[in-house]
């Protein structure tokens, strides 16, 4: 499928950011939820960083300290036969796993979608038992005059889902762990139907190695049940191993239209979409067969983690969709594709 890419891209990349402590360093600024304040693009990005080690024999962990309220290191030799440090995300230890970064969300703001101003320091971060290896992917529903943002927390009890909603993006309300572990990629529809709170979410069932998108109801958008698969993953497809939701699911005049990612045996991520029934969101109207957006530039197959473009956000207007996506899981970036063209690549099913 024919999309633009901005050429400004990458629009926000780790030397914009300051880290928020001392020797730290930016390894990734990704993964922005997005919506539109009057006539400003509001991003909440994920942020992640890392402590510098001074030392070549030790490796370091940040972890938030709810008892100190901070973010206190972690040391671990890298002689010691028995720490694992073979996956650069993580060091793996007989006393249980940590990240080896820590991730916040932080503001950006931008009155034509591509130039953003950058806050200094963190709209949002780790300050909850569930939170304390950092918060992660936000999403971002306005409903019911307030922005409410879903968001993966991650601690040794798991990954979780938690929501928080603000009304200025200055001050946030923490409302807990919305969806217990593991479960992640929440994305709650901007509007009740029928009176009721809709939400996109990703149980990982490791016994039968399923990643597939659920969906579930709620009244208060506190306490969610009446949950049902989806729609699951595909074999010989672009979309085999994993799927995911990816931005708030938006309306249009044919139902609610989901840009999910999916990922294959290389694990290469796209973005595909999705067609719900515009009253009753359970039911799947069609599915794109190929993706609608796929990685391809250096900026997108090379980085953190590369061959990756992943999106917690996109604004649909003009006829466009307008994707703001995490490339290489290093930089953000923007592009295009017609919303005509989308719901022409979804196949009846």
């Amino acid at each position: 499928m024919k999309a633009y890419r901005c050429p400004h891209n990458p629009l926000i990349t780790t030397a914009d950011i300051a880290p928020s402590e001392q020797d730290f360093e930016i390894i990734g600024v990704f993964n922005a939820g997005v919506v539109r304040v009057g006539d400003e693009v509001v991003l909440l990005v994920r942020v992640a960083e890392r402590p510098v080690s001074r030392h070549p024999d030790v490796a370091l962990a940040s972890v938030y300290s709810v008892t100190q309220g901070r973010i206190v290191l972690k040391e671990f030799s890298k002689n010691d036969p028995s720490n694992d440090f073979s996956d650069s995300r993580l060091i793996v230890t007989p006393a249980g796993t940590y990240l080896t970064s820590i991730s916040h969300l932080r503001l950006a703001r931008s009155t034509d979608g591509v130039n953003f101003d950058i806050d200094d320091s963190p709209a949002f971060a780790a300050g909850a038992d569930y939170e304390t290896f950092g918060i992660e992917d936000p999403r971002i529903s306005f409903i019911d005059g307030r922005y409410h943002v879903s968001y993966v927390a991650a601690s040794p009890l798991g990954i979780t889902t938690a929501l928080a909603s603000t009304k200025d993006f200055c001050k946030f309300e923490r409302h807990g762990v919305i969806f217990c572990p593991d479960n992640k990629d929440v994305a709650i529809f901007s509007e009740r139907i029928k009176g009721r709170y809709y939400a996109l979410h990703r149980p990982n069932s490791g016994l039968f190695r399923r990643q597939d998108i659920w969906i579930a109801d709620s009244p208060d958008l506190r306490c969610w049940g009446n949950h049902r698969c989806l729609i699951g993953t595909r074999q010989d497809s672009w979309d085999k191993v994993k799927i995911g939701a990816g931005a708030t699911p938006f309306k249009t005049p044919e139902g609610w239209v989901e840009v999910y990612h999916g990922v294959d045996e290389d694990n290469r991520y796209c973005l595909g979409a999705v067609l719900l029934d515009s009253v009753e969101p359970w039911k799947v109207l069609g599915r794109s067969g190929e993706p609608i957006f796929e990685p391809e530039t250096d900026y997108e197959c090379e980085g953190f983690f590369g061959n990756v473009v992943f999106s917690c956000g996109v604004l649909c207007e003009d006829e466009k969709v307008k994707i703001y996506y995490g490339a290489a899981d290093t930089s953000i970036c923007y592009a295009e594709v017609g919303l005509g063209d989308v719901l022409r690549s979804i196949k009846p099913i």
